[in-house]
């Protein structure tokens, strides 16, 4: 009996990579602190000095922190990492920091946020960032207020305004946004979302984008995400828009992303009825896929012939502050 050997192709097997304890020179927030750490985020962000240049990092374990945290601005860049066993994704996230102020108890958007990023060339990673104010008033989970900005794997929870896109240049990658009315809006923020799960709560608009100039260089374009009814909501189908004109100039493209039946047939709608906002606006799609890409949409949207590339943004610069890792 002659024996067979038989060559099995080599298959590489990816693993997810972890971060569970803090990267050298972190301060550290934990529920039970030693000396030396911190019992709140607020007081890690504290810490740390605004003039001083050399890289600073916060490293957070698991737990829910119910703060609202300011992070001013600074010299030094500034990374967060919450703990996770899974970093190339939300779904894994152990750290979530929450509050529920609102417009009802705040002087401005900014104000309601749990998160006021106001750094720039800040990055955070893993970390669930949730409003819990729920439906009637204007409620921000995250204020991105600074250029260069990076969120990777992060989760944005909320319901109206969530996220407070609105100064310089920022990416959001492998993360998670919810809500129901206009809940990702501002007016000066040119921001790329690669690979976002959006989620929708109830009847309403995904965006709300404020250009409201032609000099104004606001522009948000969703590549390769995906929007479908959050987990645990009723929503009918056709309830959705990709978004309304906060001004009338607004600026968005959806390309390449997957679009479940609960987007409307027109994709996008006017401000209101008696504030259209429409003349001007730059509403585009392409070959965007599922249910919710179908139908006759609004005369004032129209289709792209090729998808806008990341450099459409930010220039071929943006590698040197994008983690390109997280990019599609």
């Amino acid at each position: 009996m002659i024996n067979k050997i038989v060559f099995l192709a080599l298959v590489p097997l990816v693993f997810a990579a972890t971060r569970t304890s803090p990267p050298s020179g972190c301060k550290v927030v934990t529920k039970s602190p030693a000396s030396g750490q911190y019992s709140t985020f607020q007081a890690a962000v504290d810490s740390l000095s605004t003039s001083a240049t050399a890289t600073q990092c916060i490293f957070i374990y698991p737990g829910t922190y119910n703060e609202q945290v300011y992070i001013p601005a600074r010299a030094a860049l500034l990374t967060i990492y919450g703990s996770t066993t899974d970093t190339t994704s939300y779904t894994s996230n152990t750290v979530t920091i929450t509050q529920g102020k609102s417009q009802d108890d705040s002087a401005n958007n900014d104000l309601t946020a749990t998160i006021r990023a106001f750094s720039a060339g800040l990055k955070i990673y893993n970390i669930n960032i949730a409003n819990s104010r729920g439906s009637g008033s204007q409620a921000i989970a995250l204020s991105s207020q600074a250029d260069k900005q990076g969120y990777y794997g992060v989760k944005l929870t909320g319901f109206q305004d969530t996220l407070l896109a609105n100064e310089g240049n920022a990416v959001y990658a492998k993360s998670y946004i919810d809500g129901a009315t206009d809940f990702v809006f501002g007016q000066r923020q040119r921001a790329w979302f690669d690979g976002v799960d959006i989620r929708v709560k109830a009847k309403g608009w995904i965006t709300a984008n404020g250009r409201d100039s032609d000099s104004n260089q606001s522009y948000y374009i969703f590549n390769k995400c995906n929007v479908a009814v959050a987990s645990g909501s009723t929503v009918a189908n056709g309830a959705v828009y990709l978004g309304r004109p906060w001004r009338d100039r607004a600026r968005v493209v959806f390309q390449n992303t997957a679009l479940s039946a609960v987007i409307n047939s027109a994709g996008w709608s006017v401000w209101n009825t008696d504030d259209v906002n429409t003349e001007f606006v730059y509403f585009r799609e392409f070959k965007n896929t599922g249910t919710g890409a179908s139908g006759t949409r609004a005369g004032f949207s129209s289709f792209l012939s090729a998808a806008e590339p990341i450099t459409t943004l930010f220039g071929s610069s943006y590698t040197s502050w994008v983690d390109t890792s997280y990019l599609s």
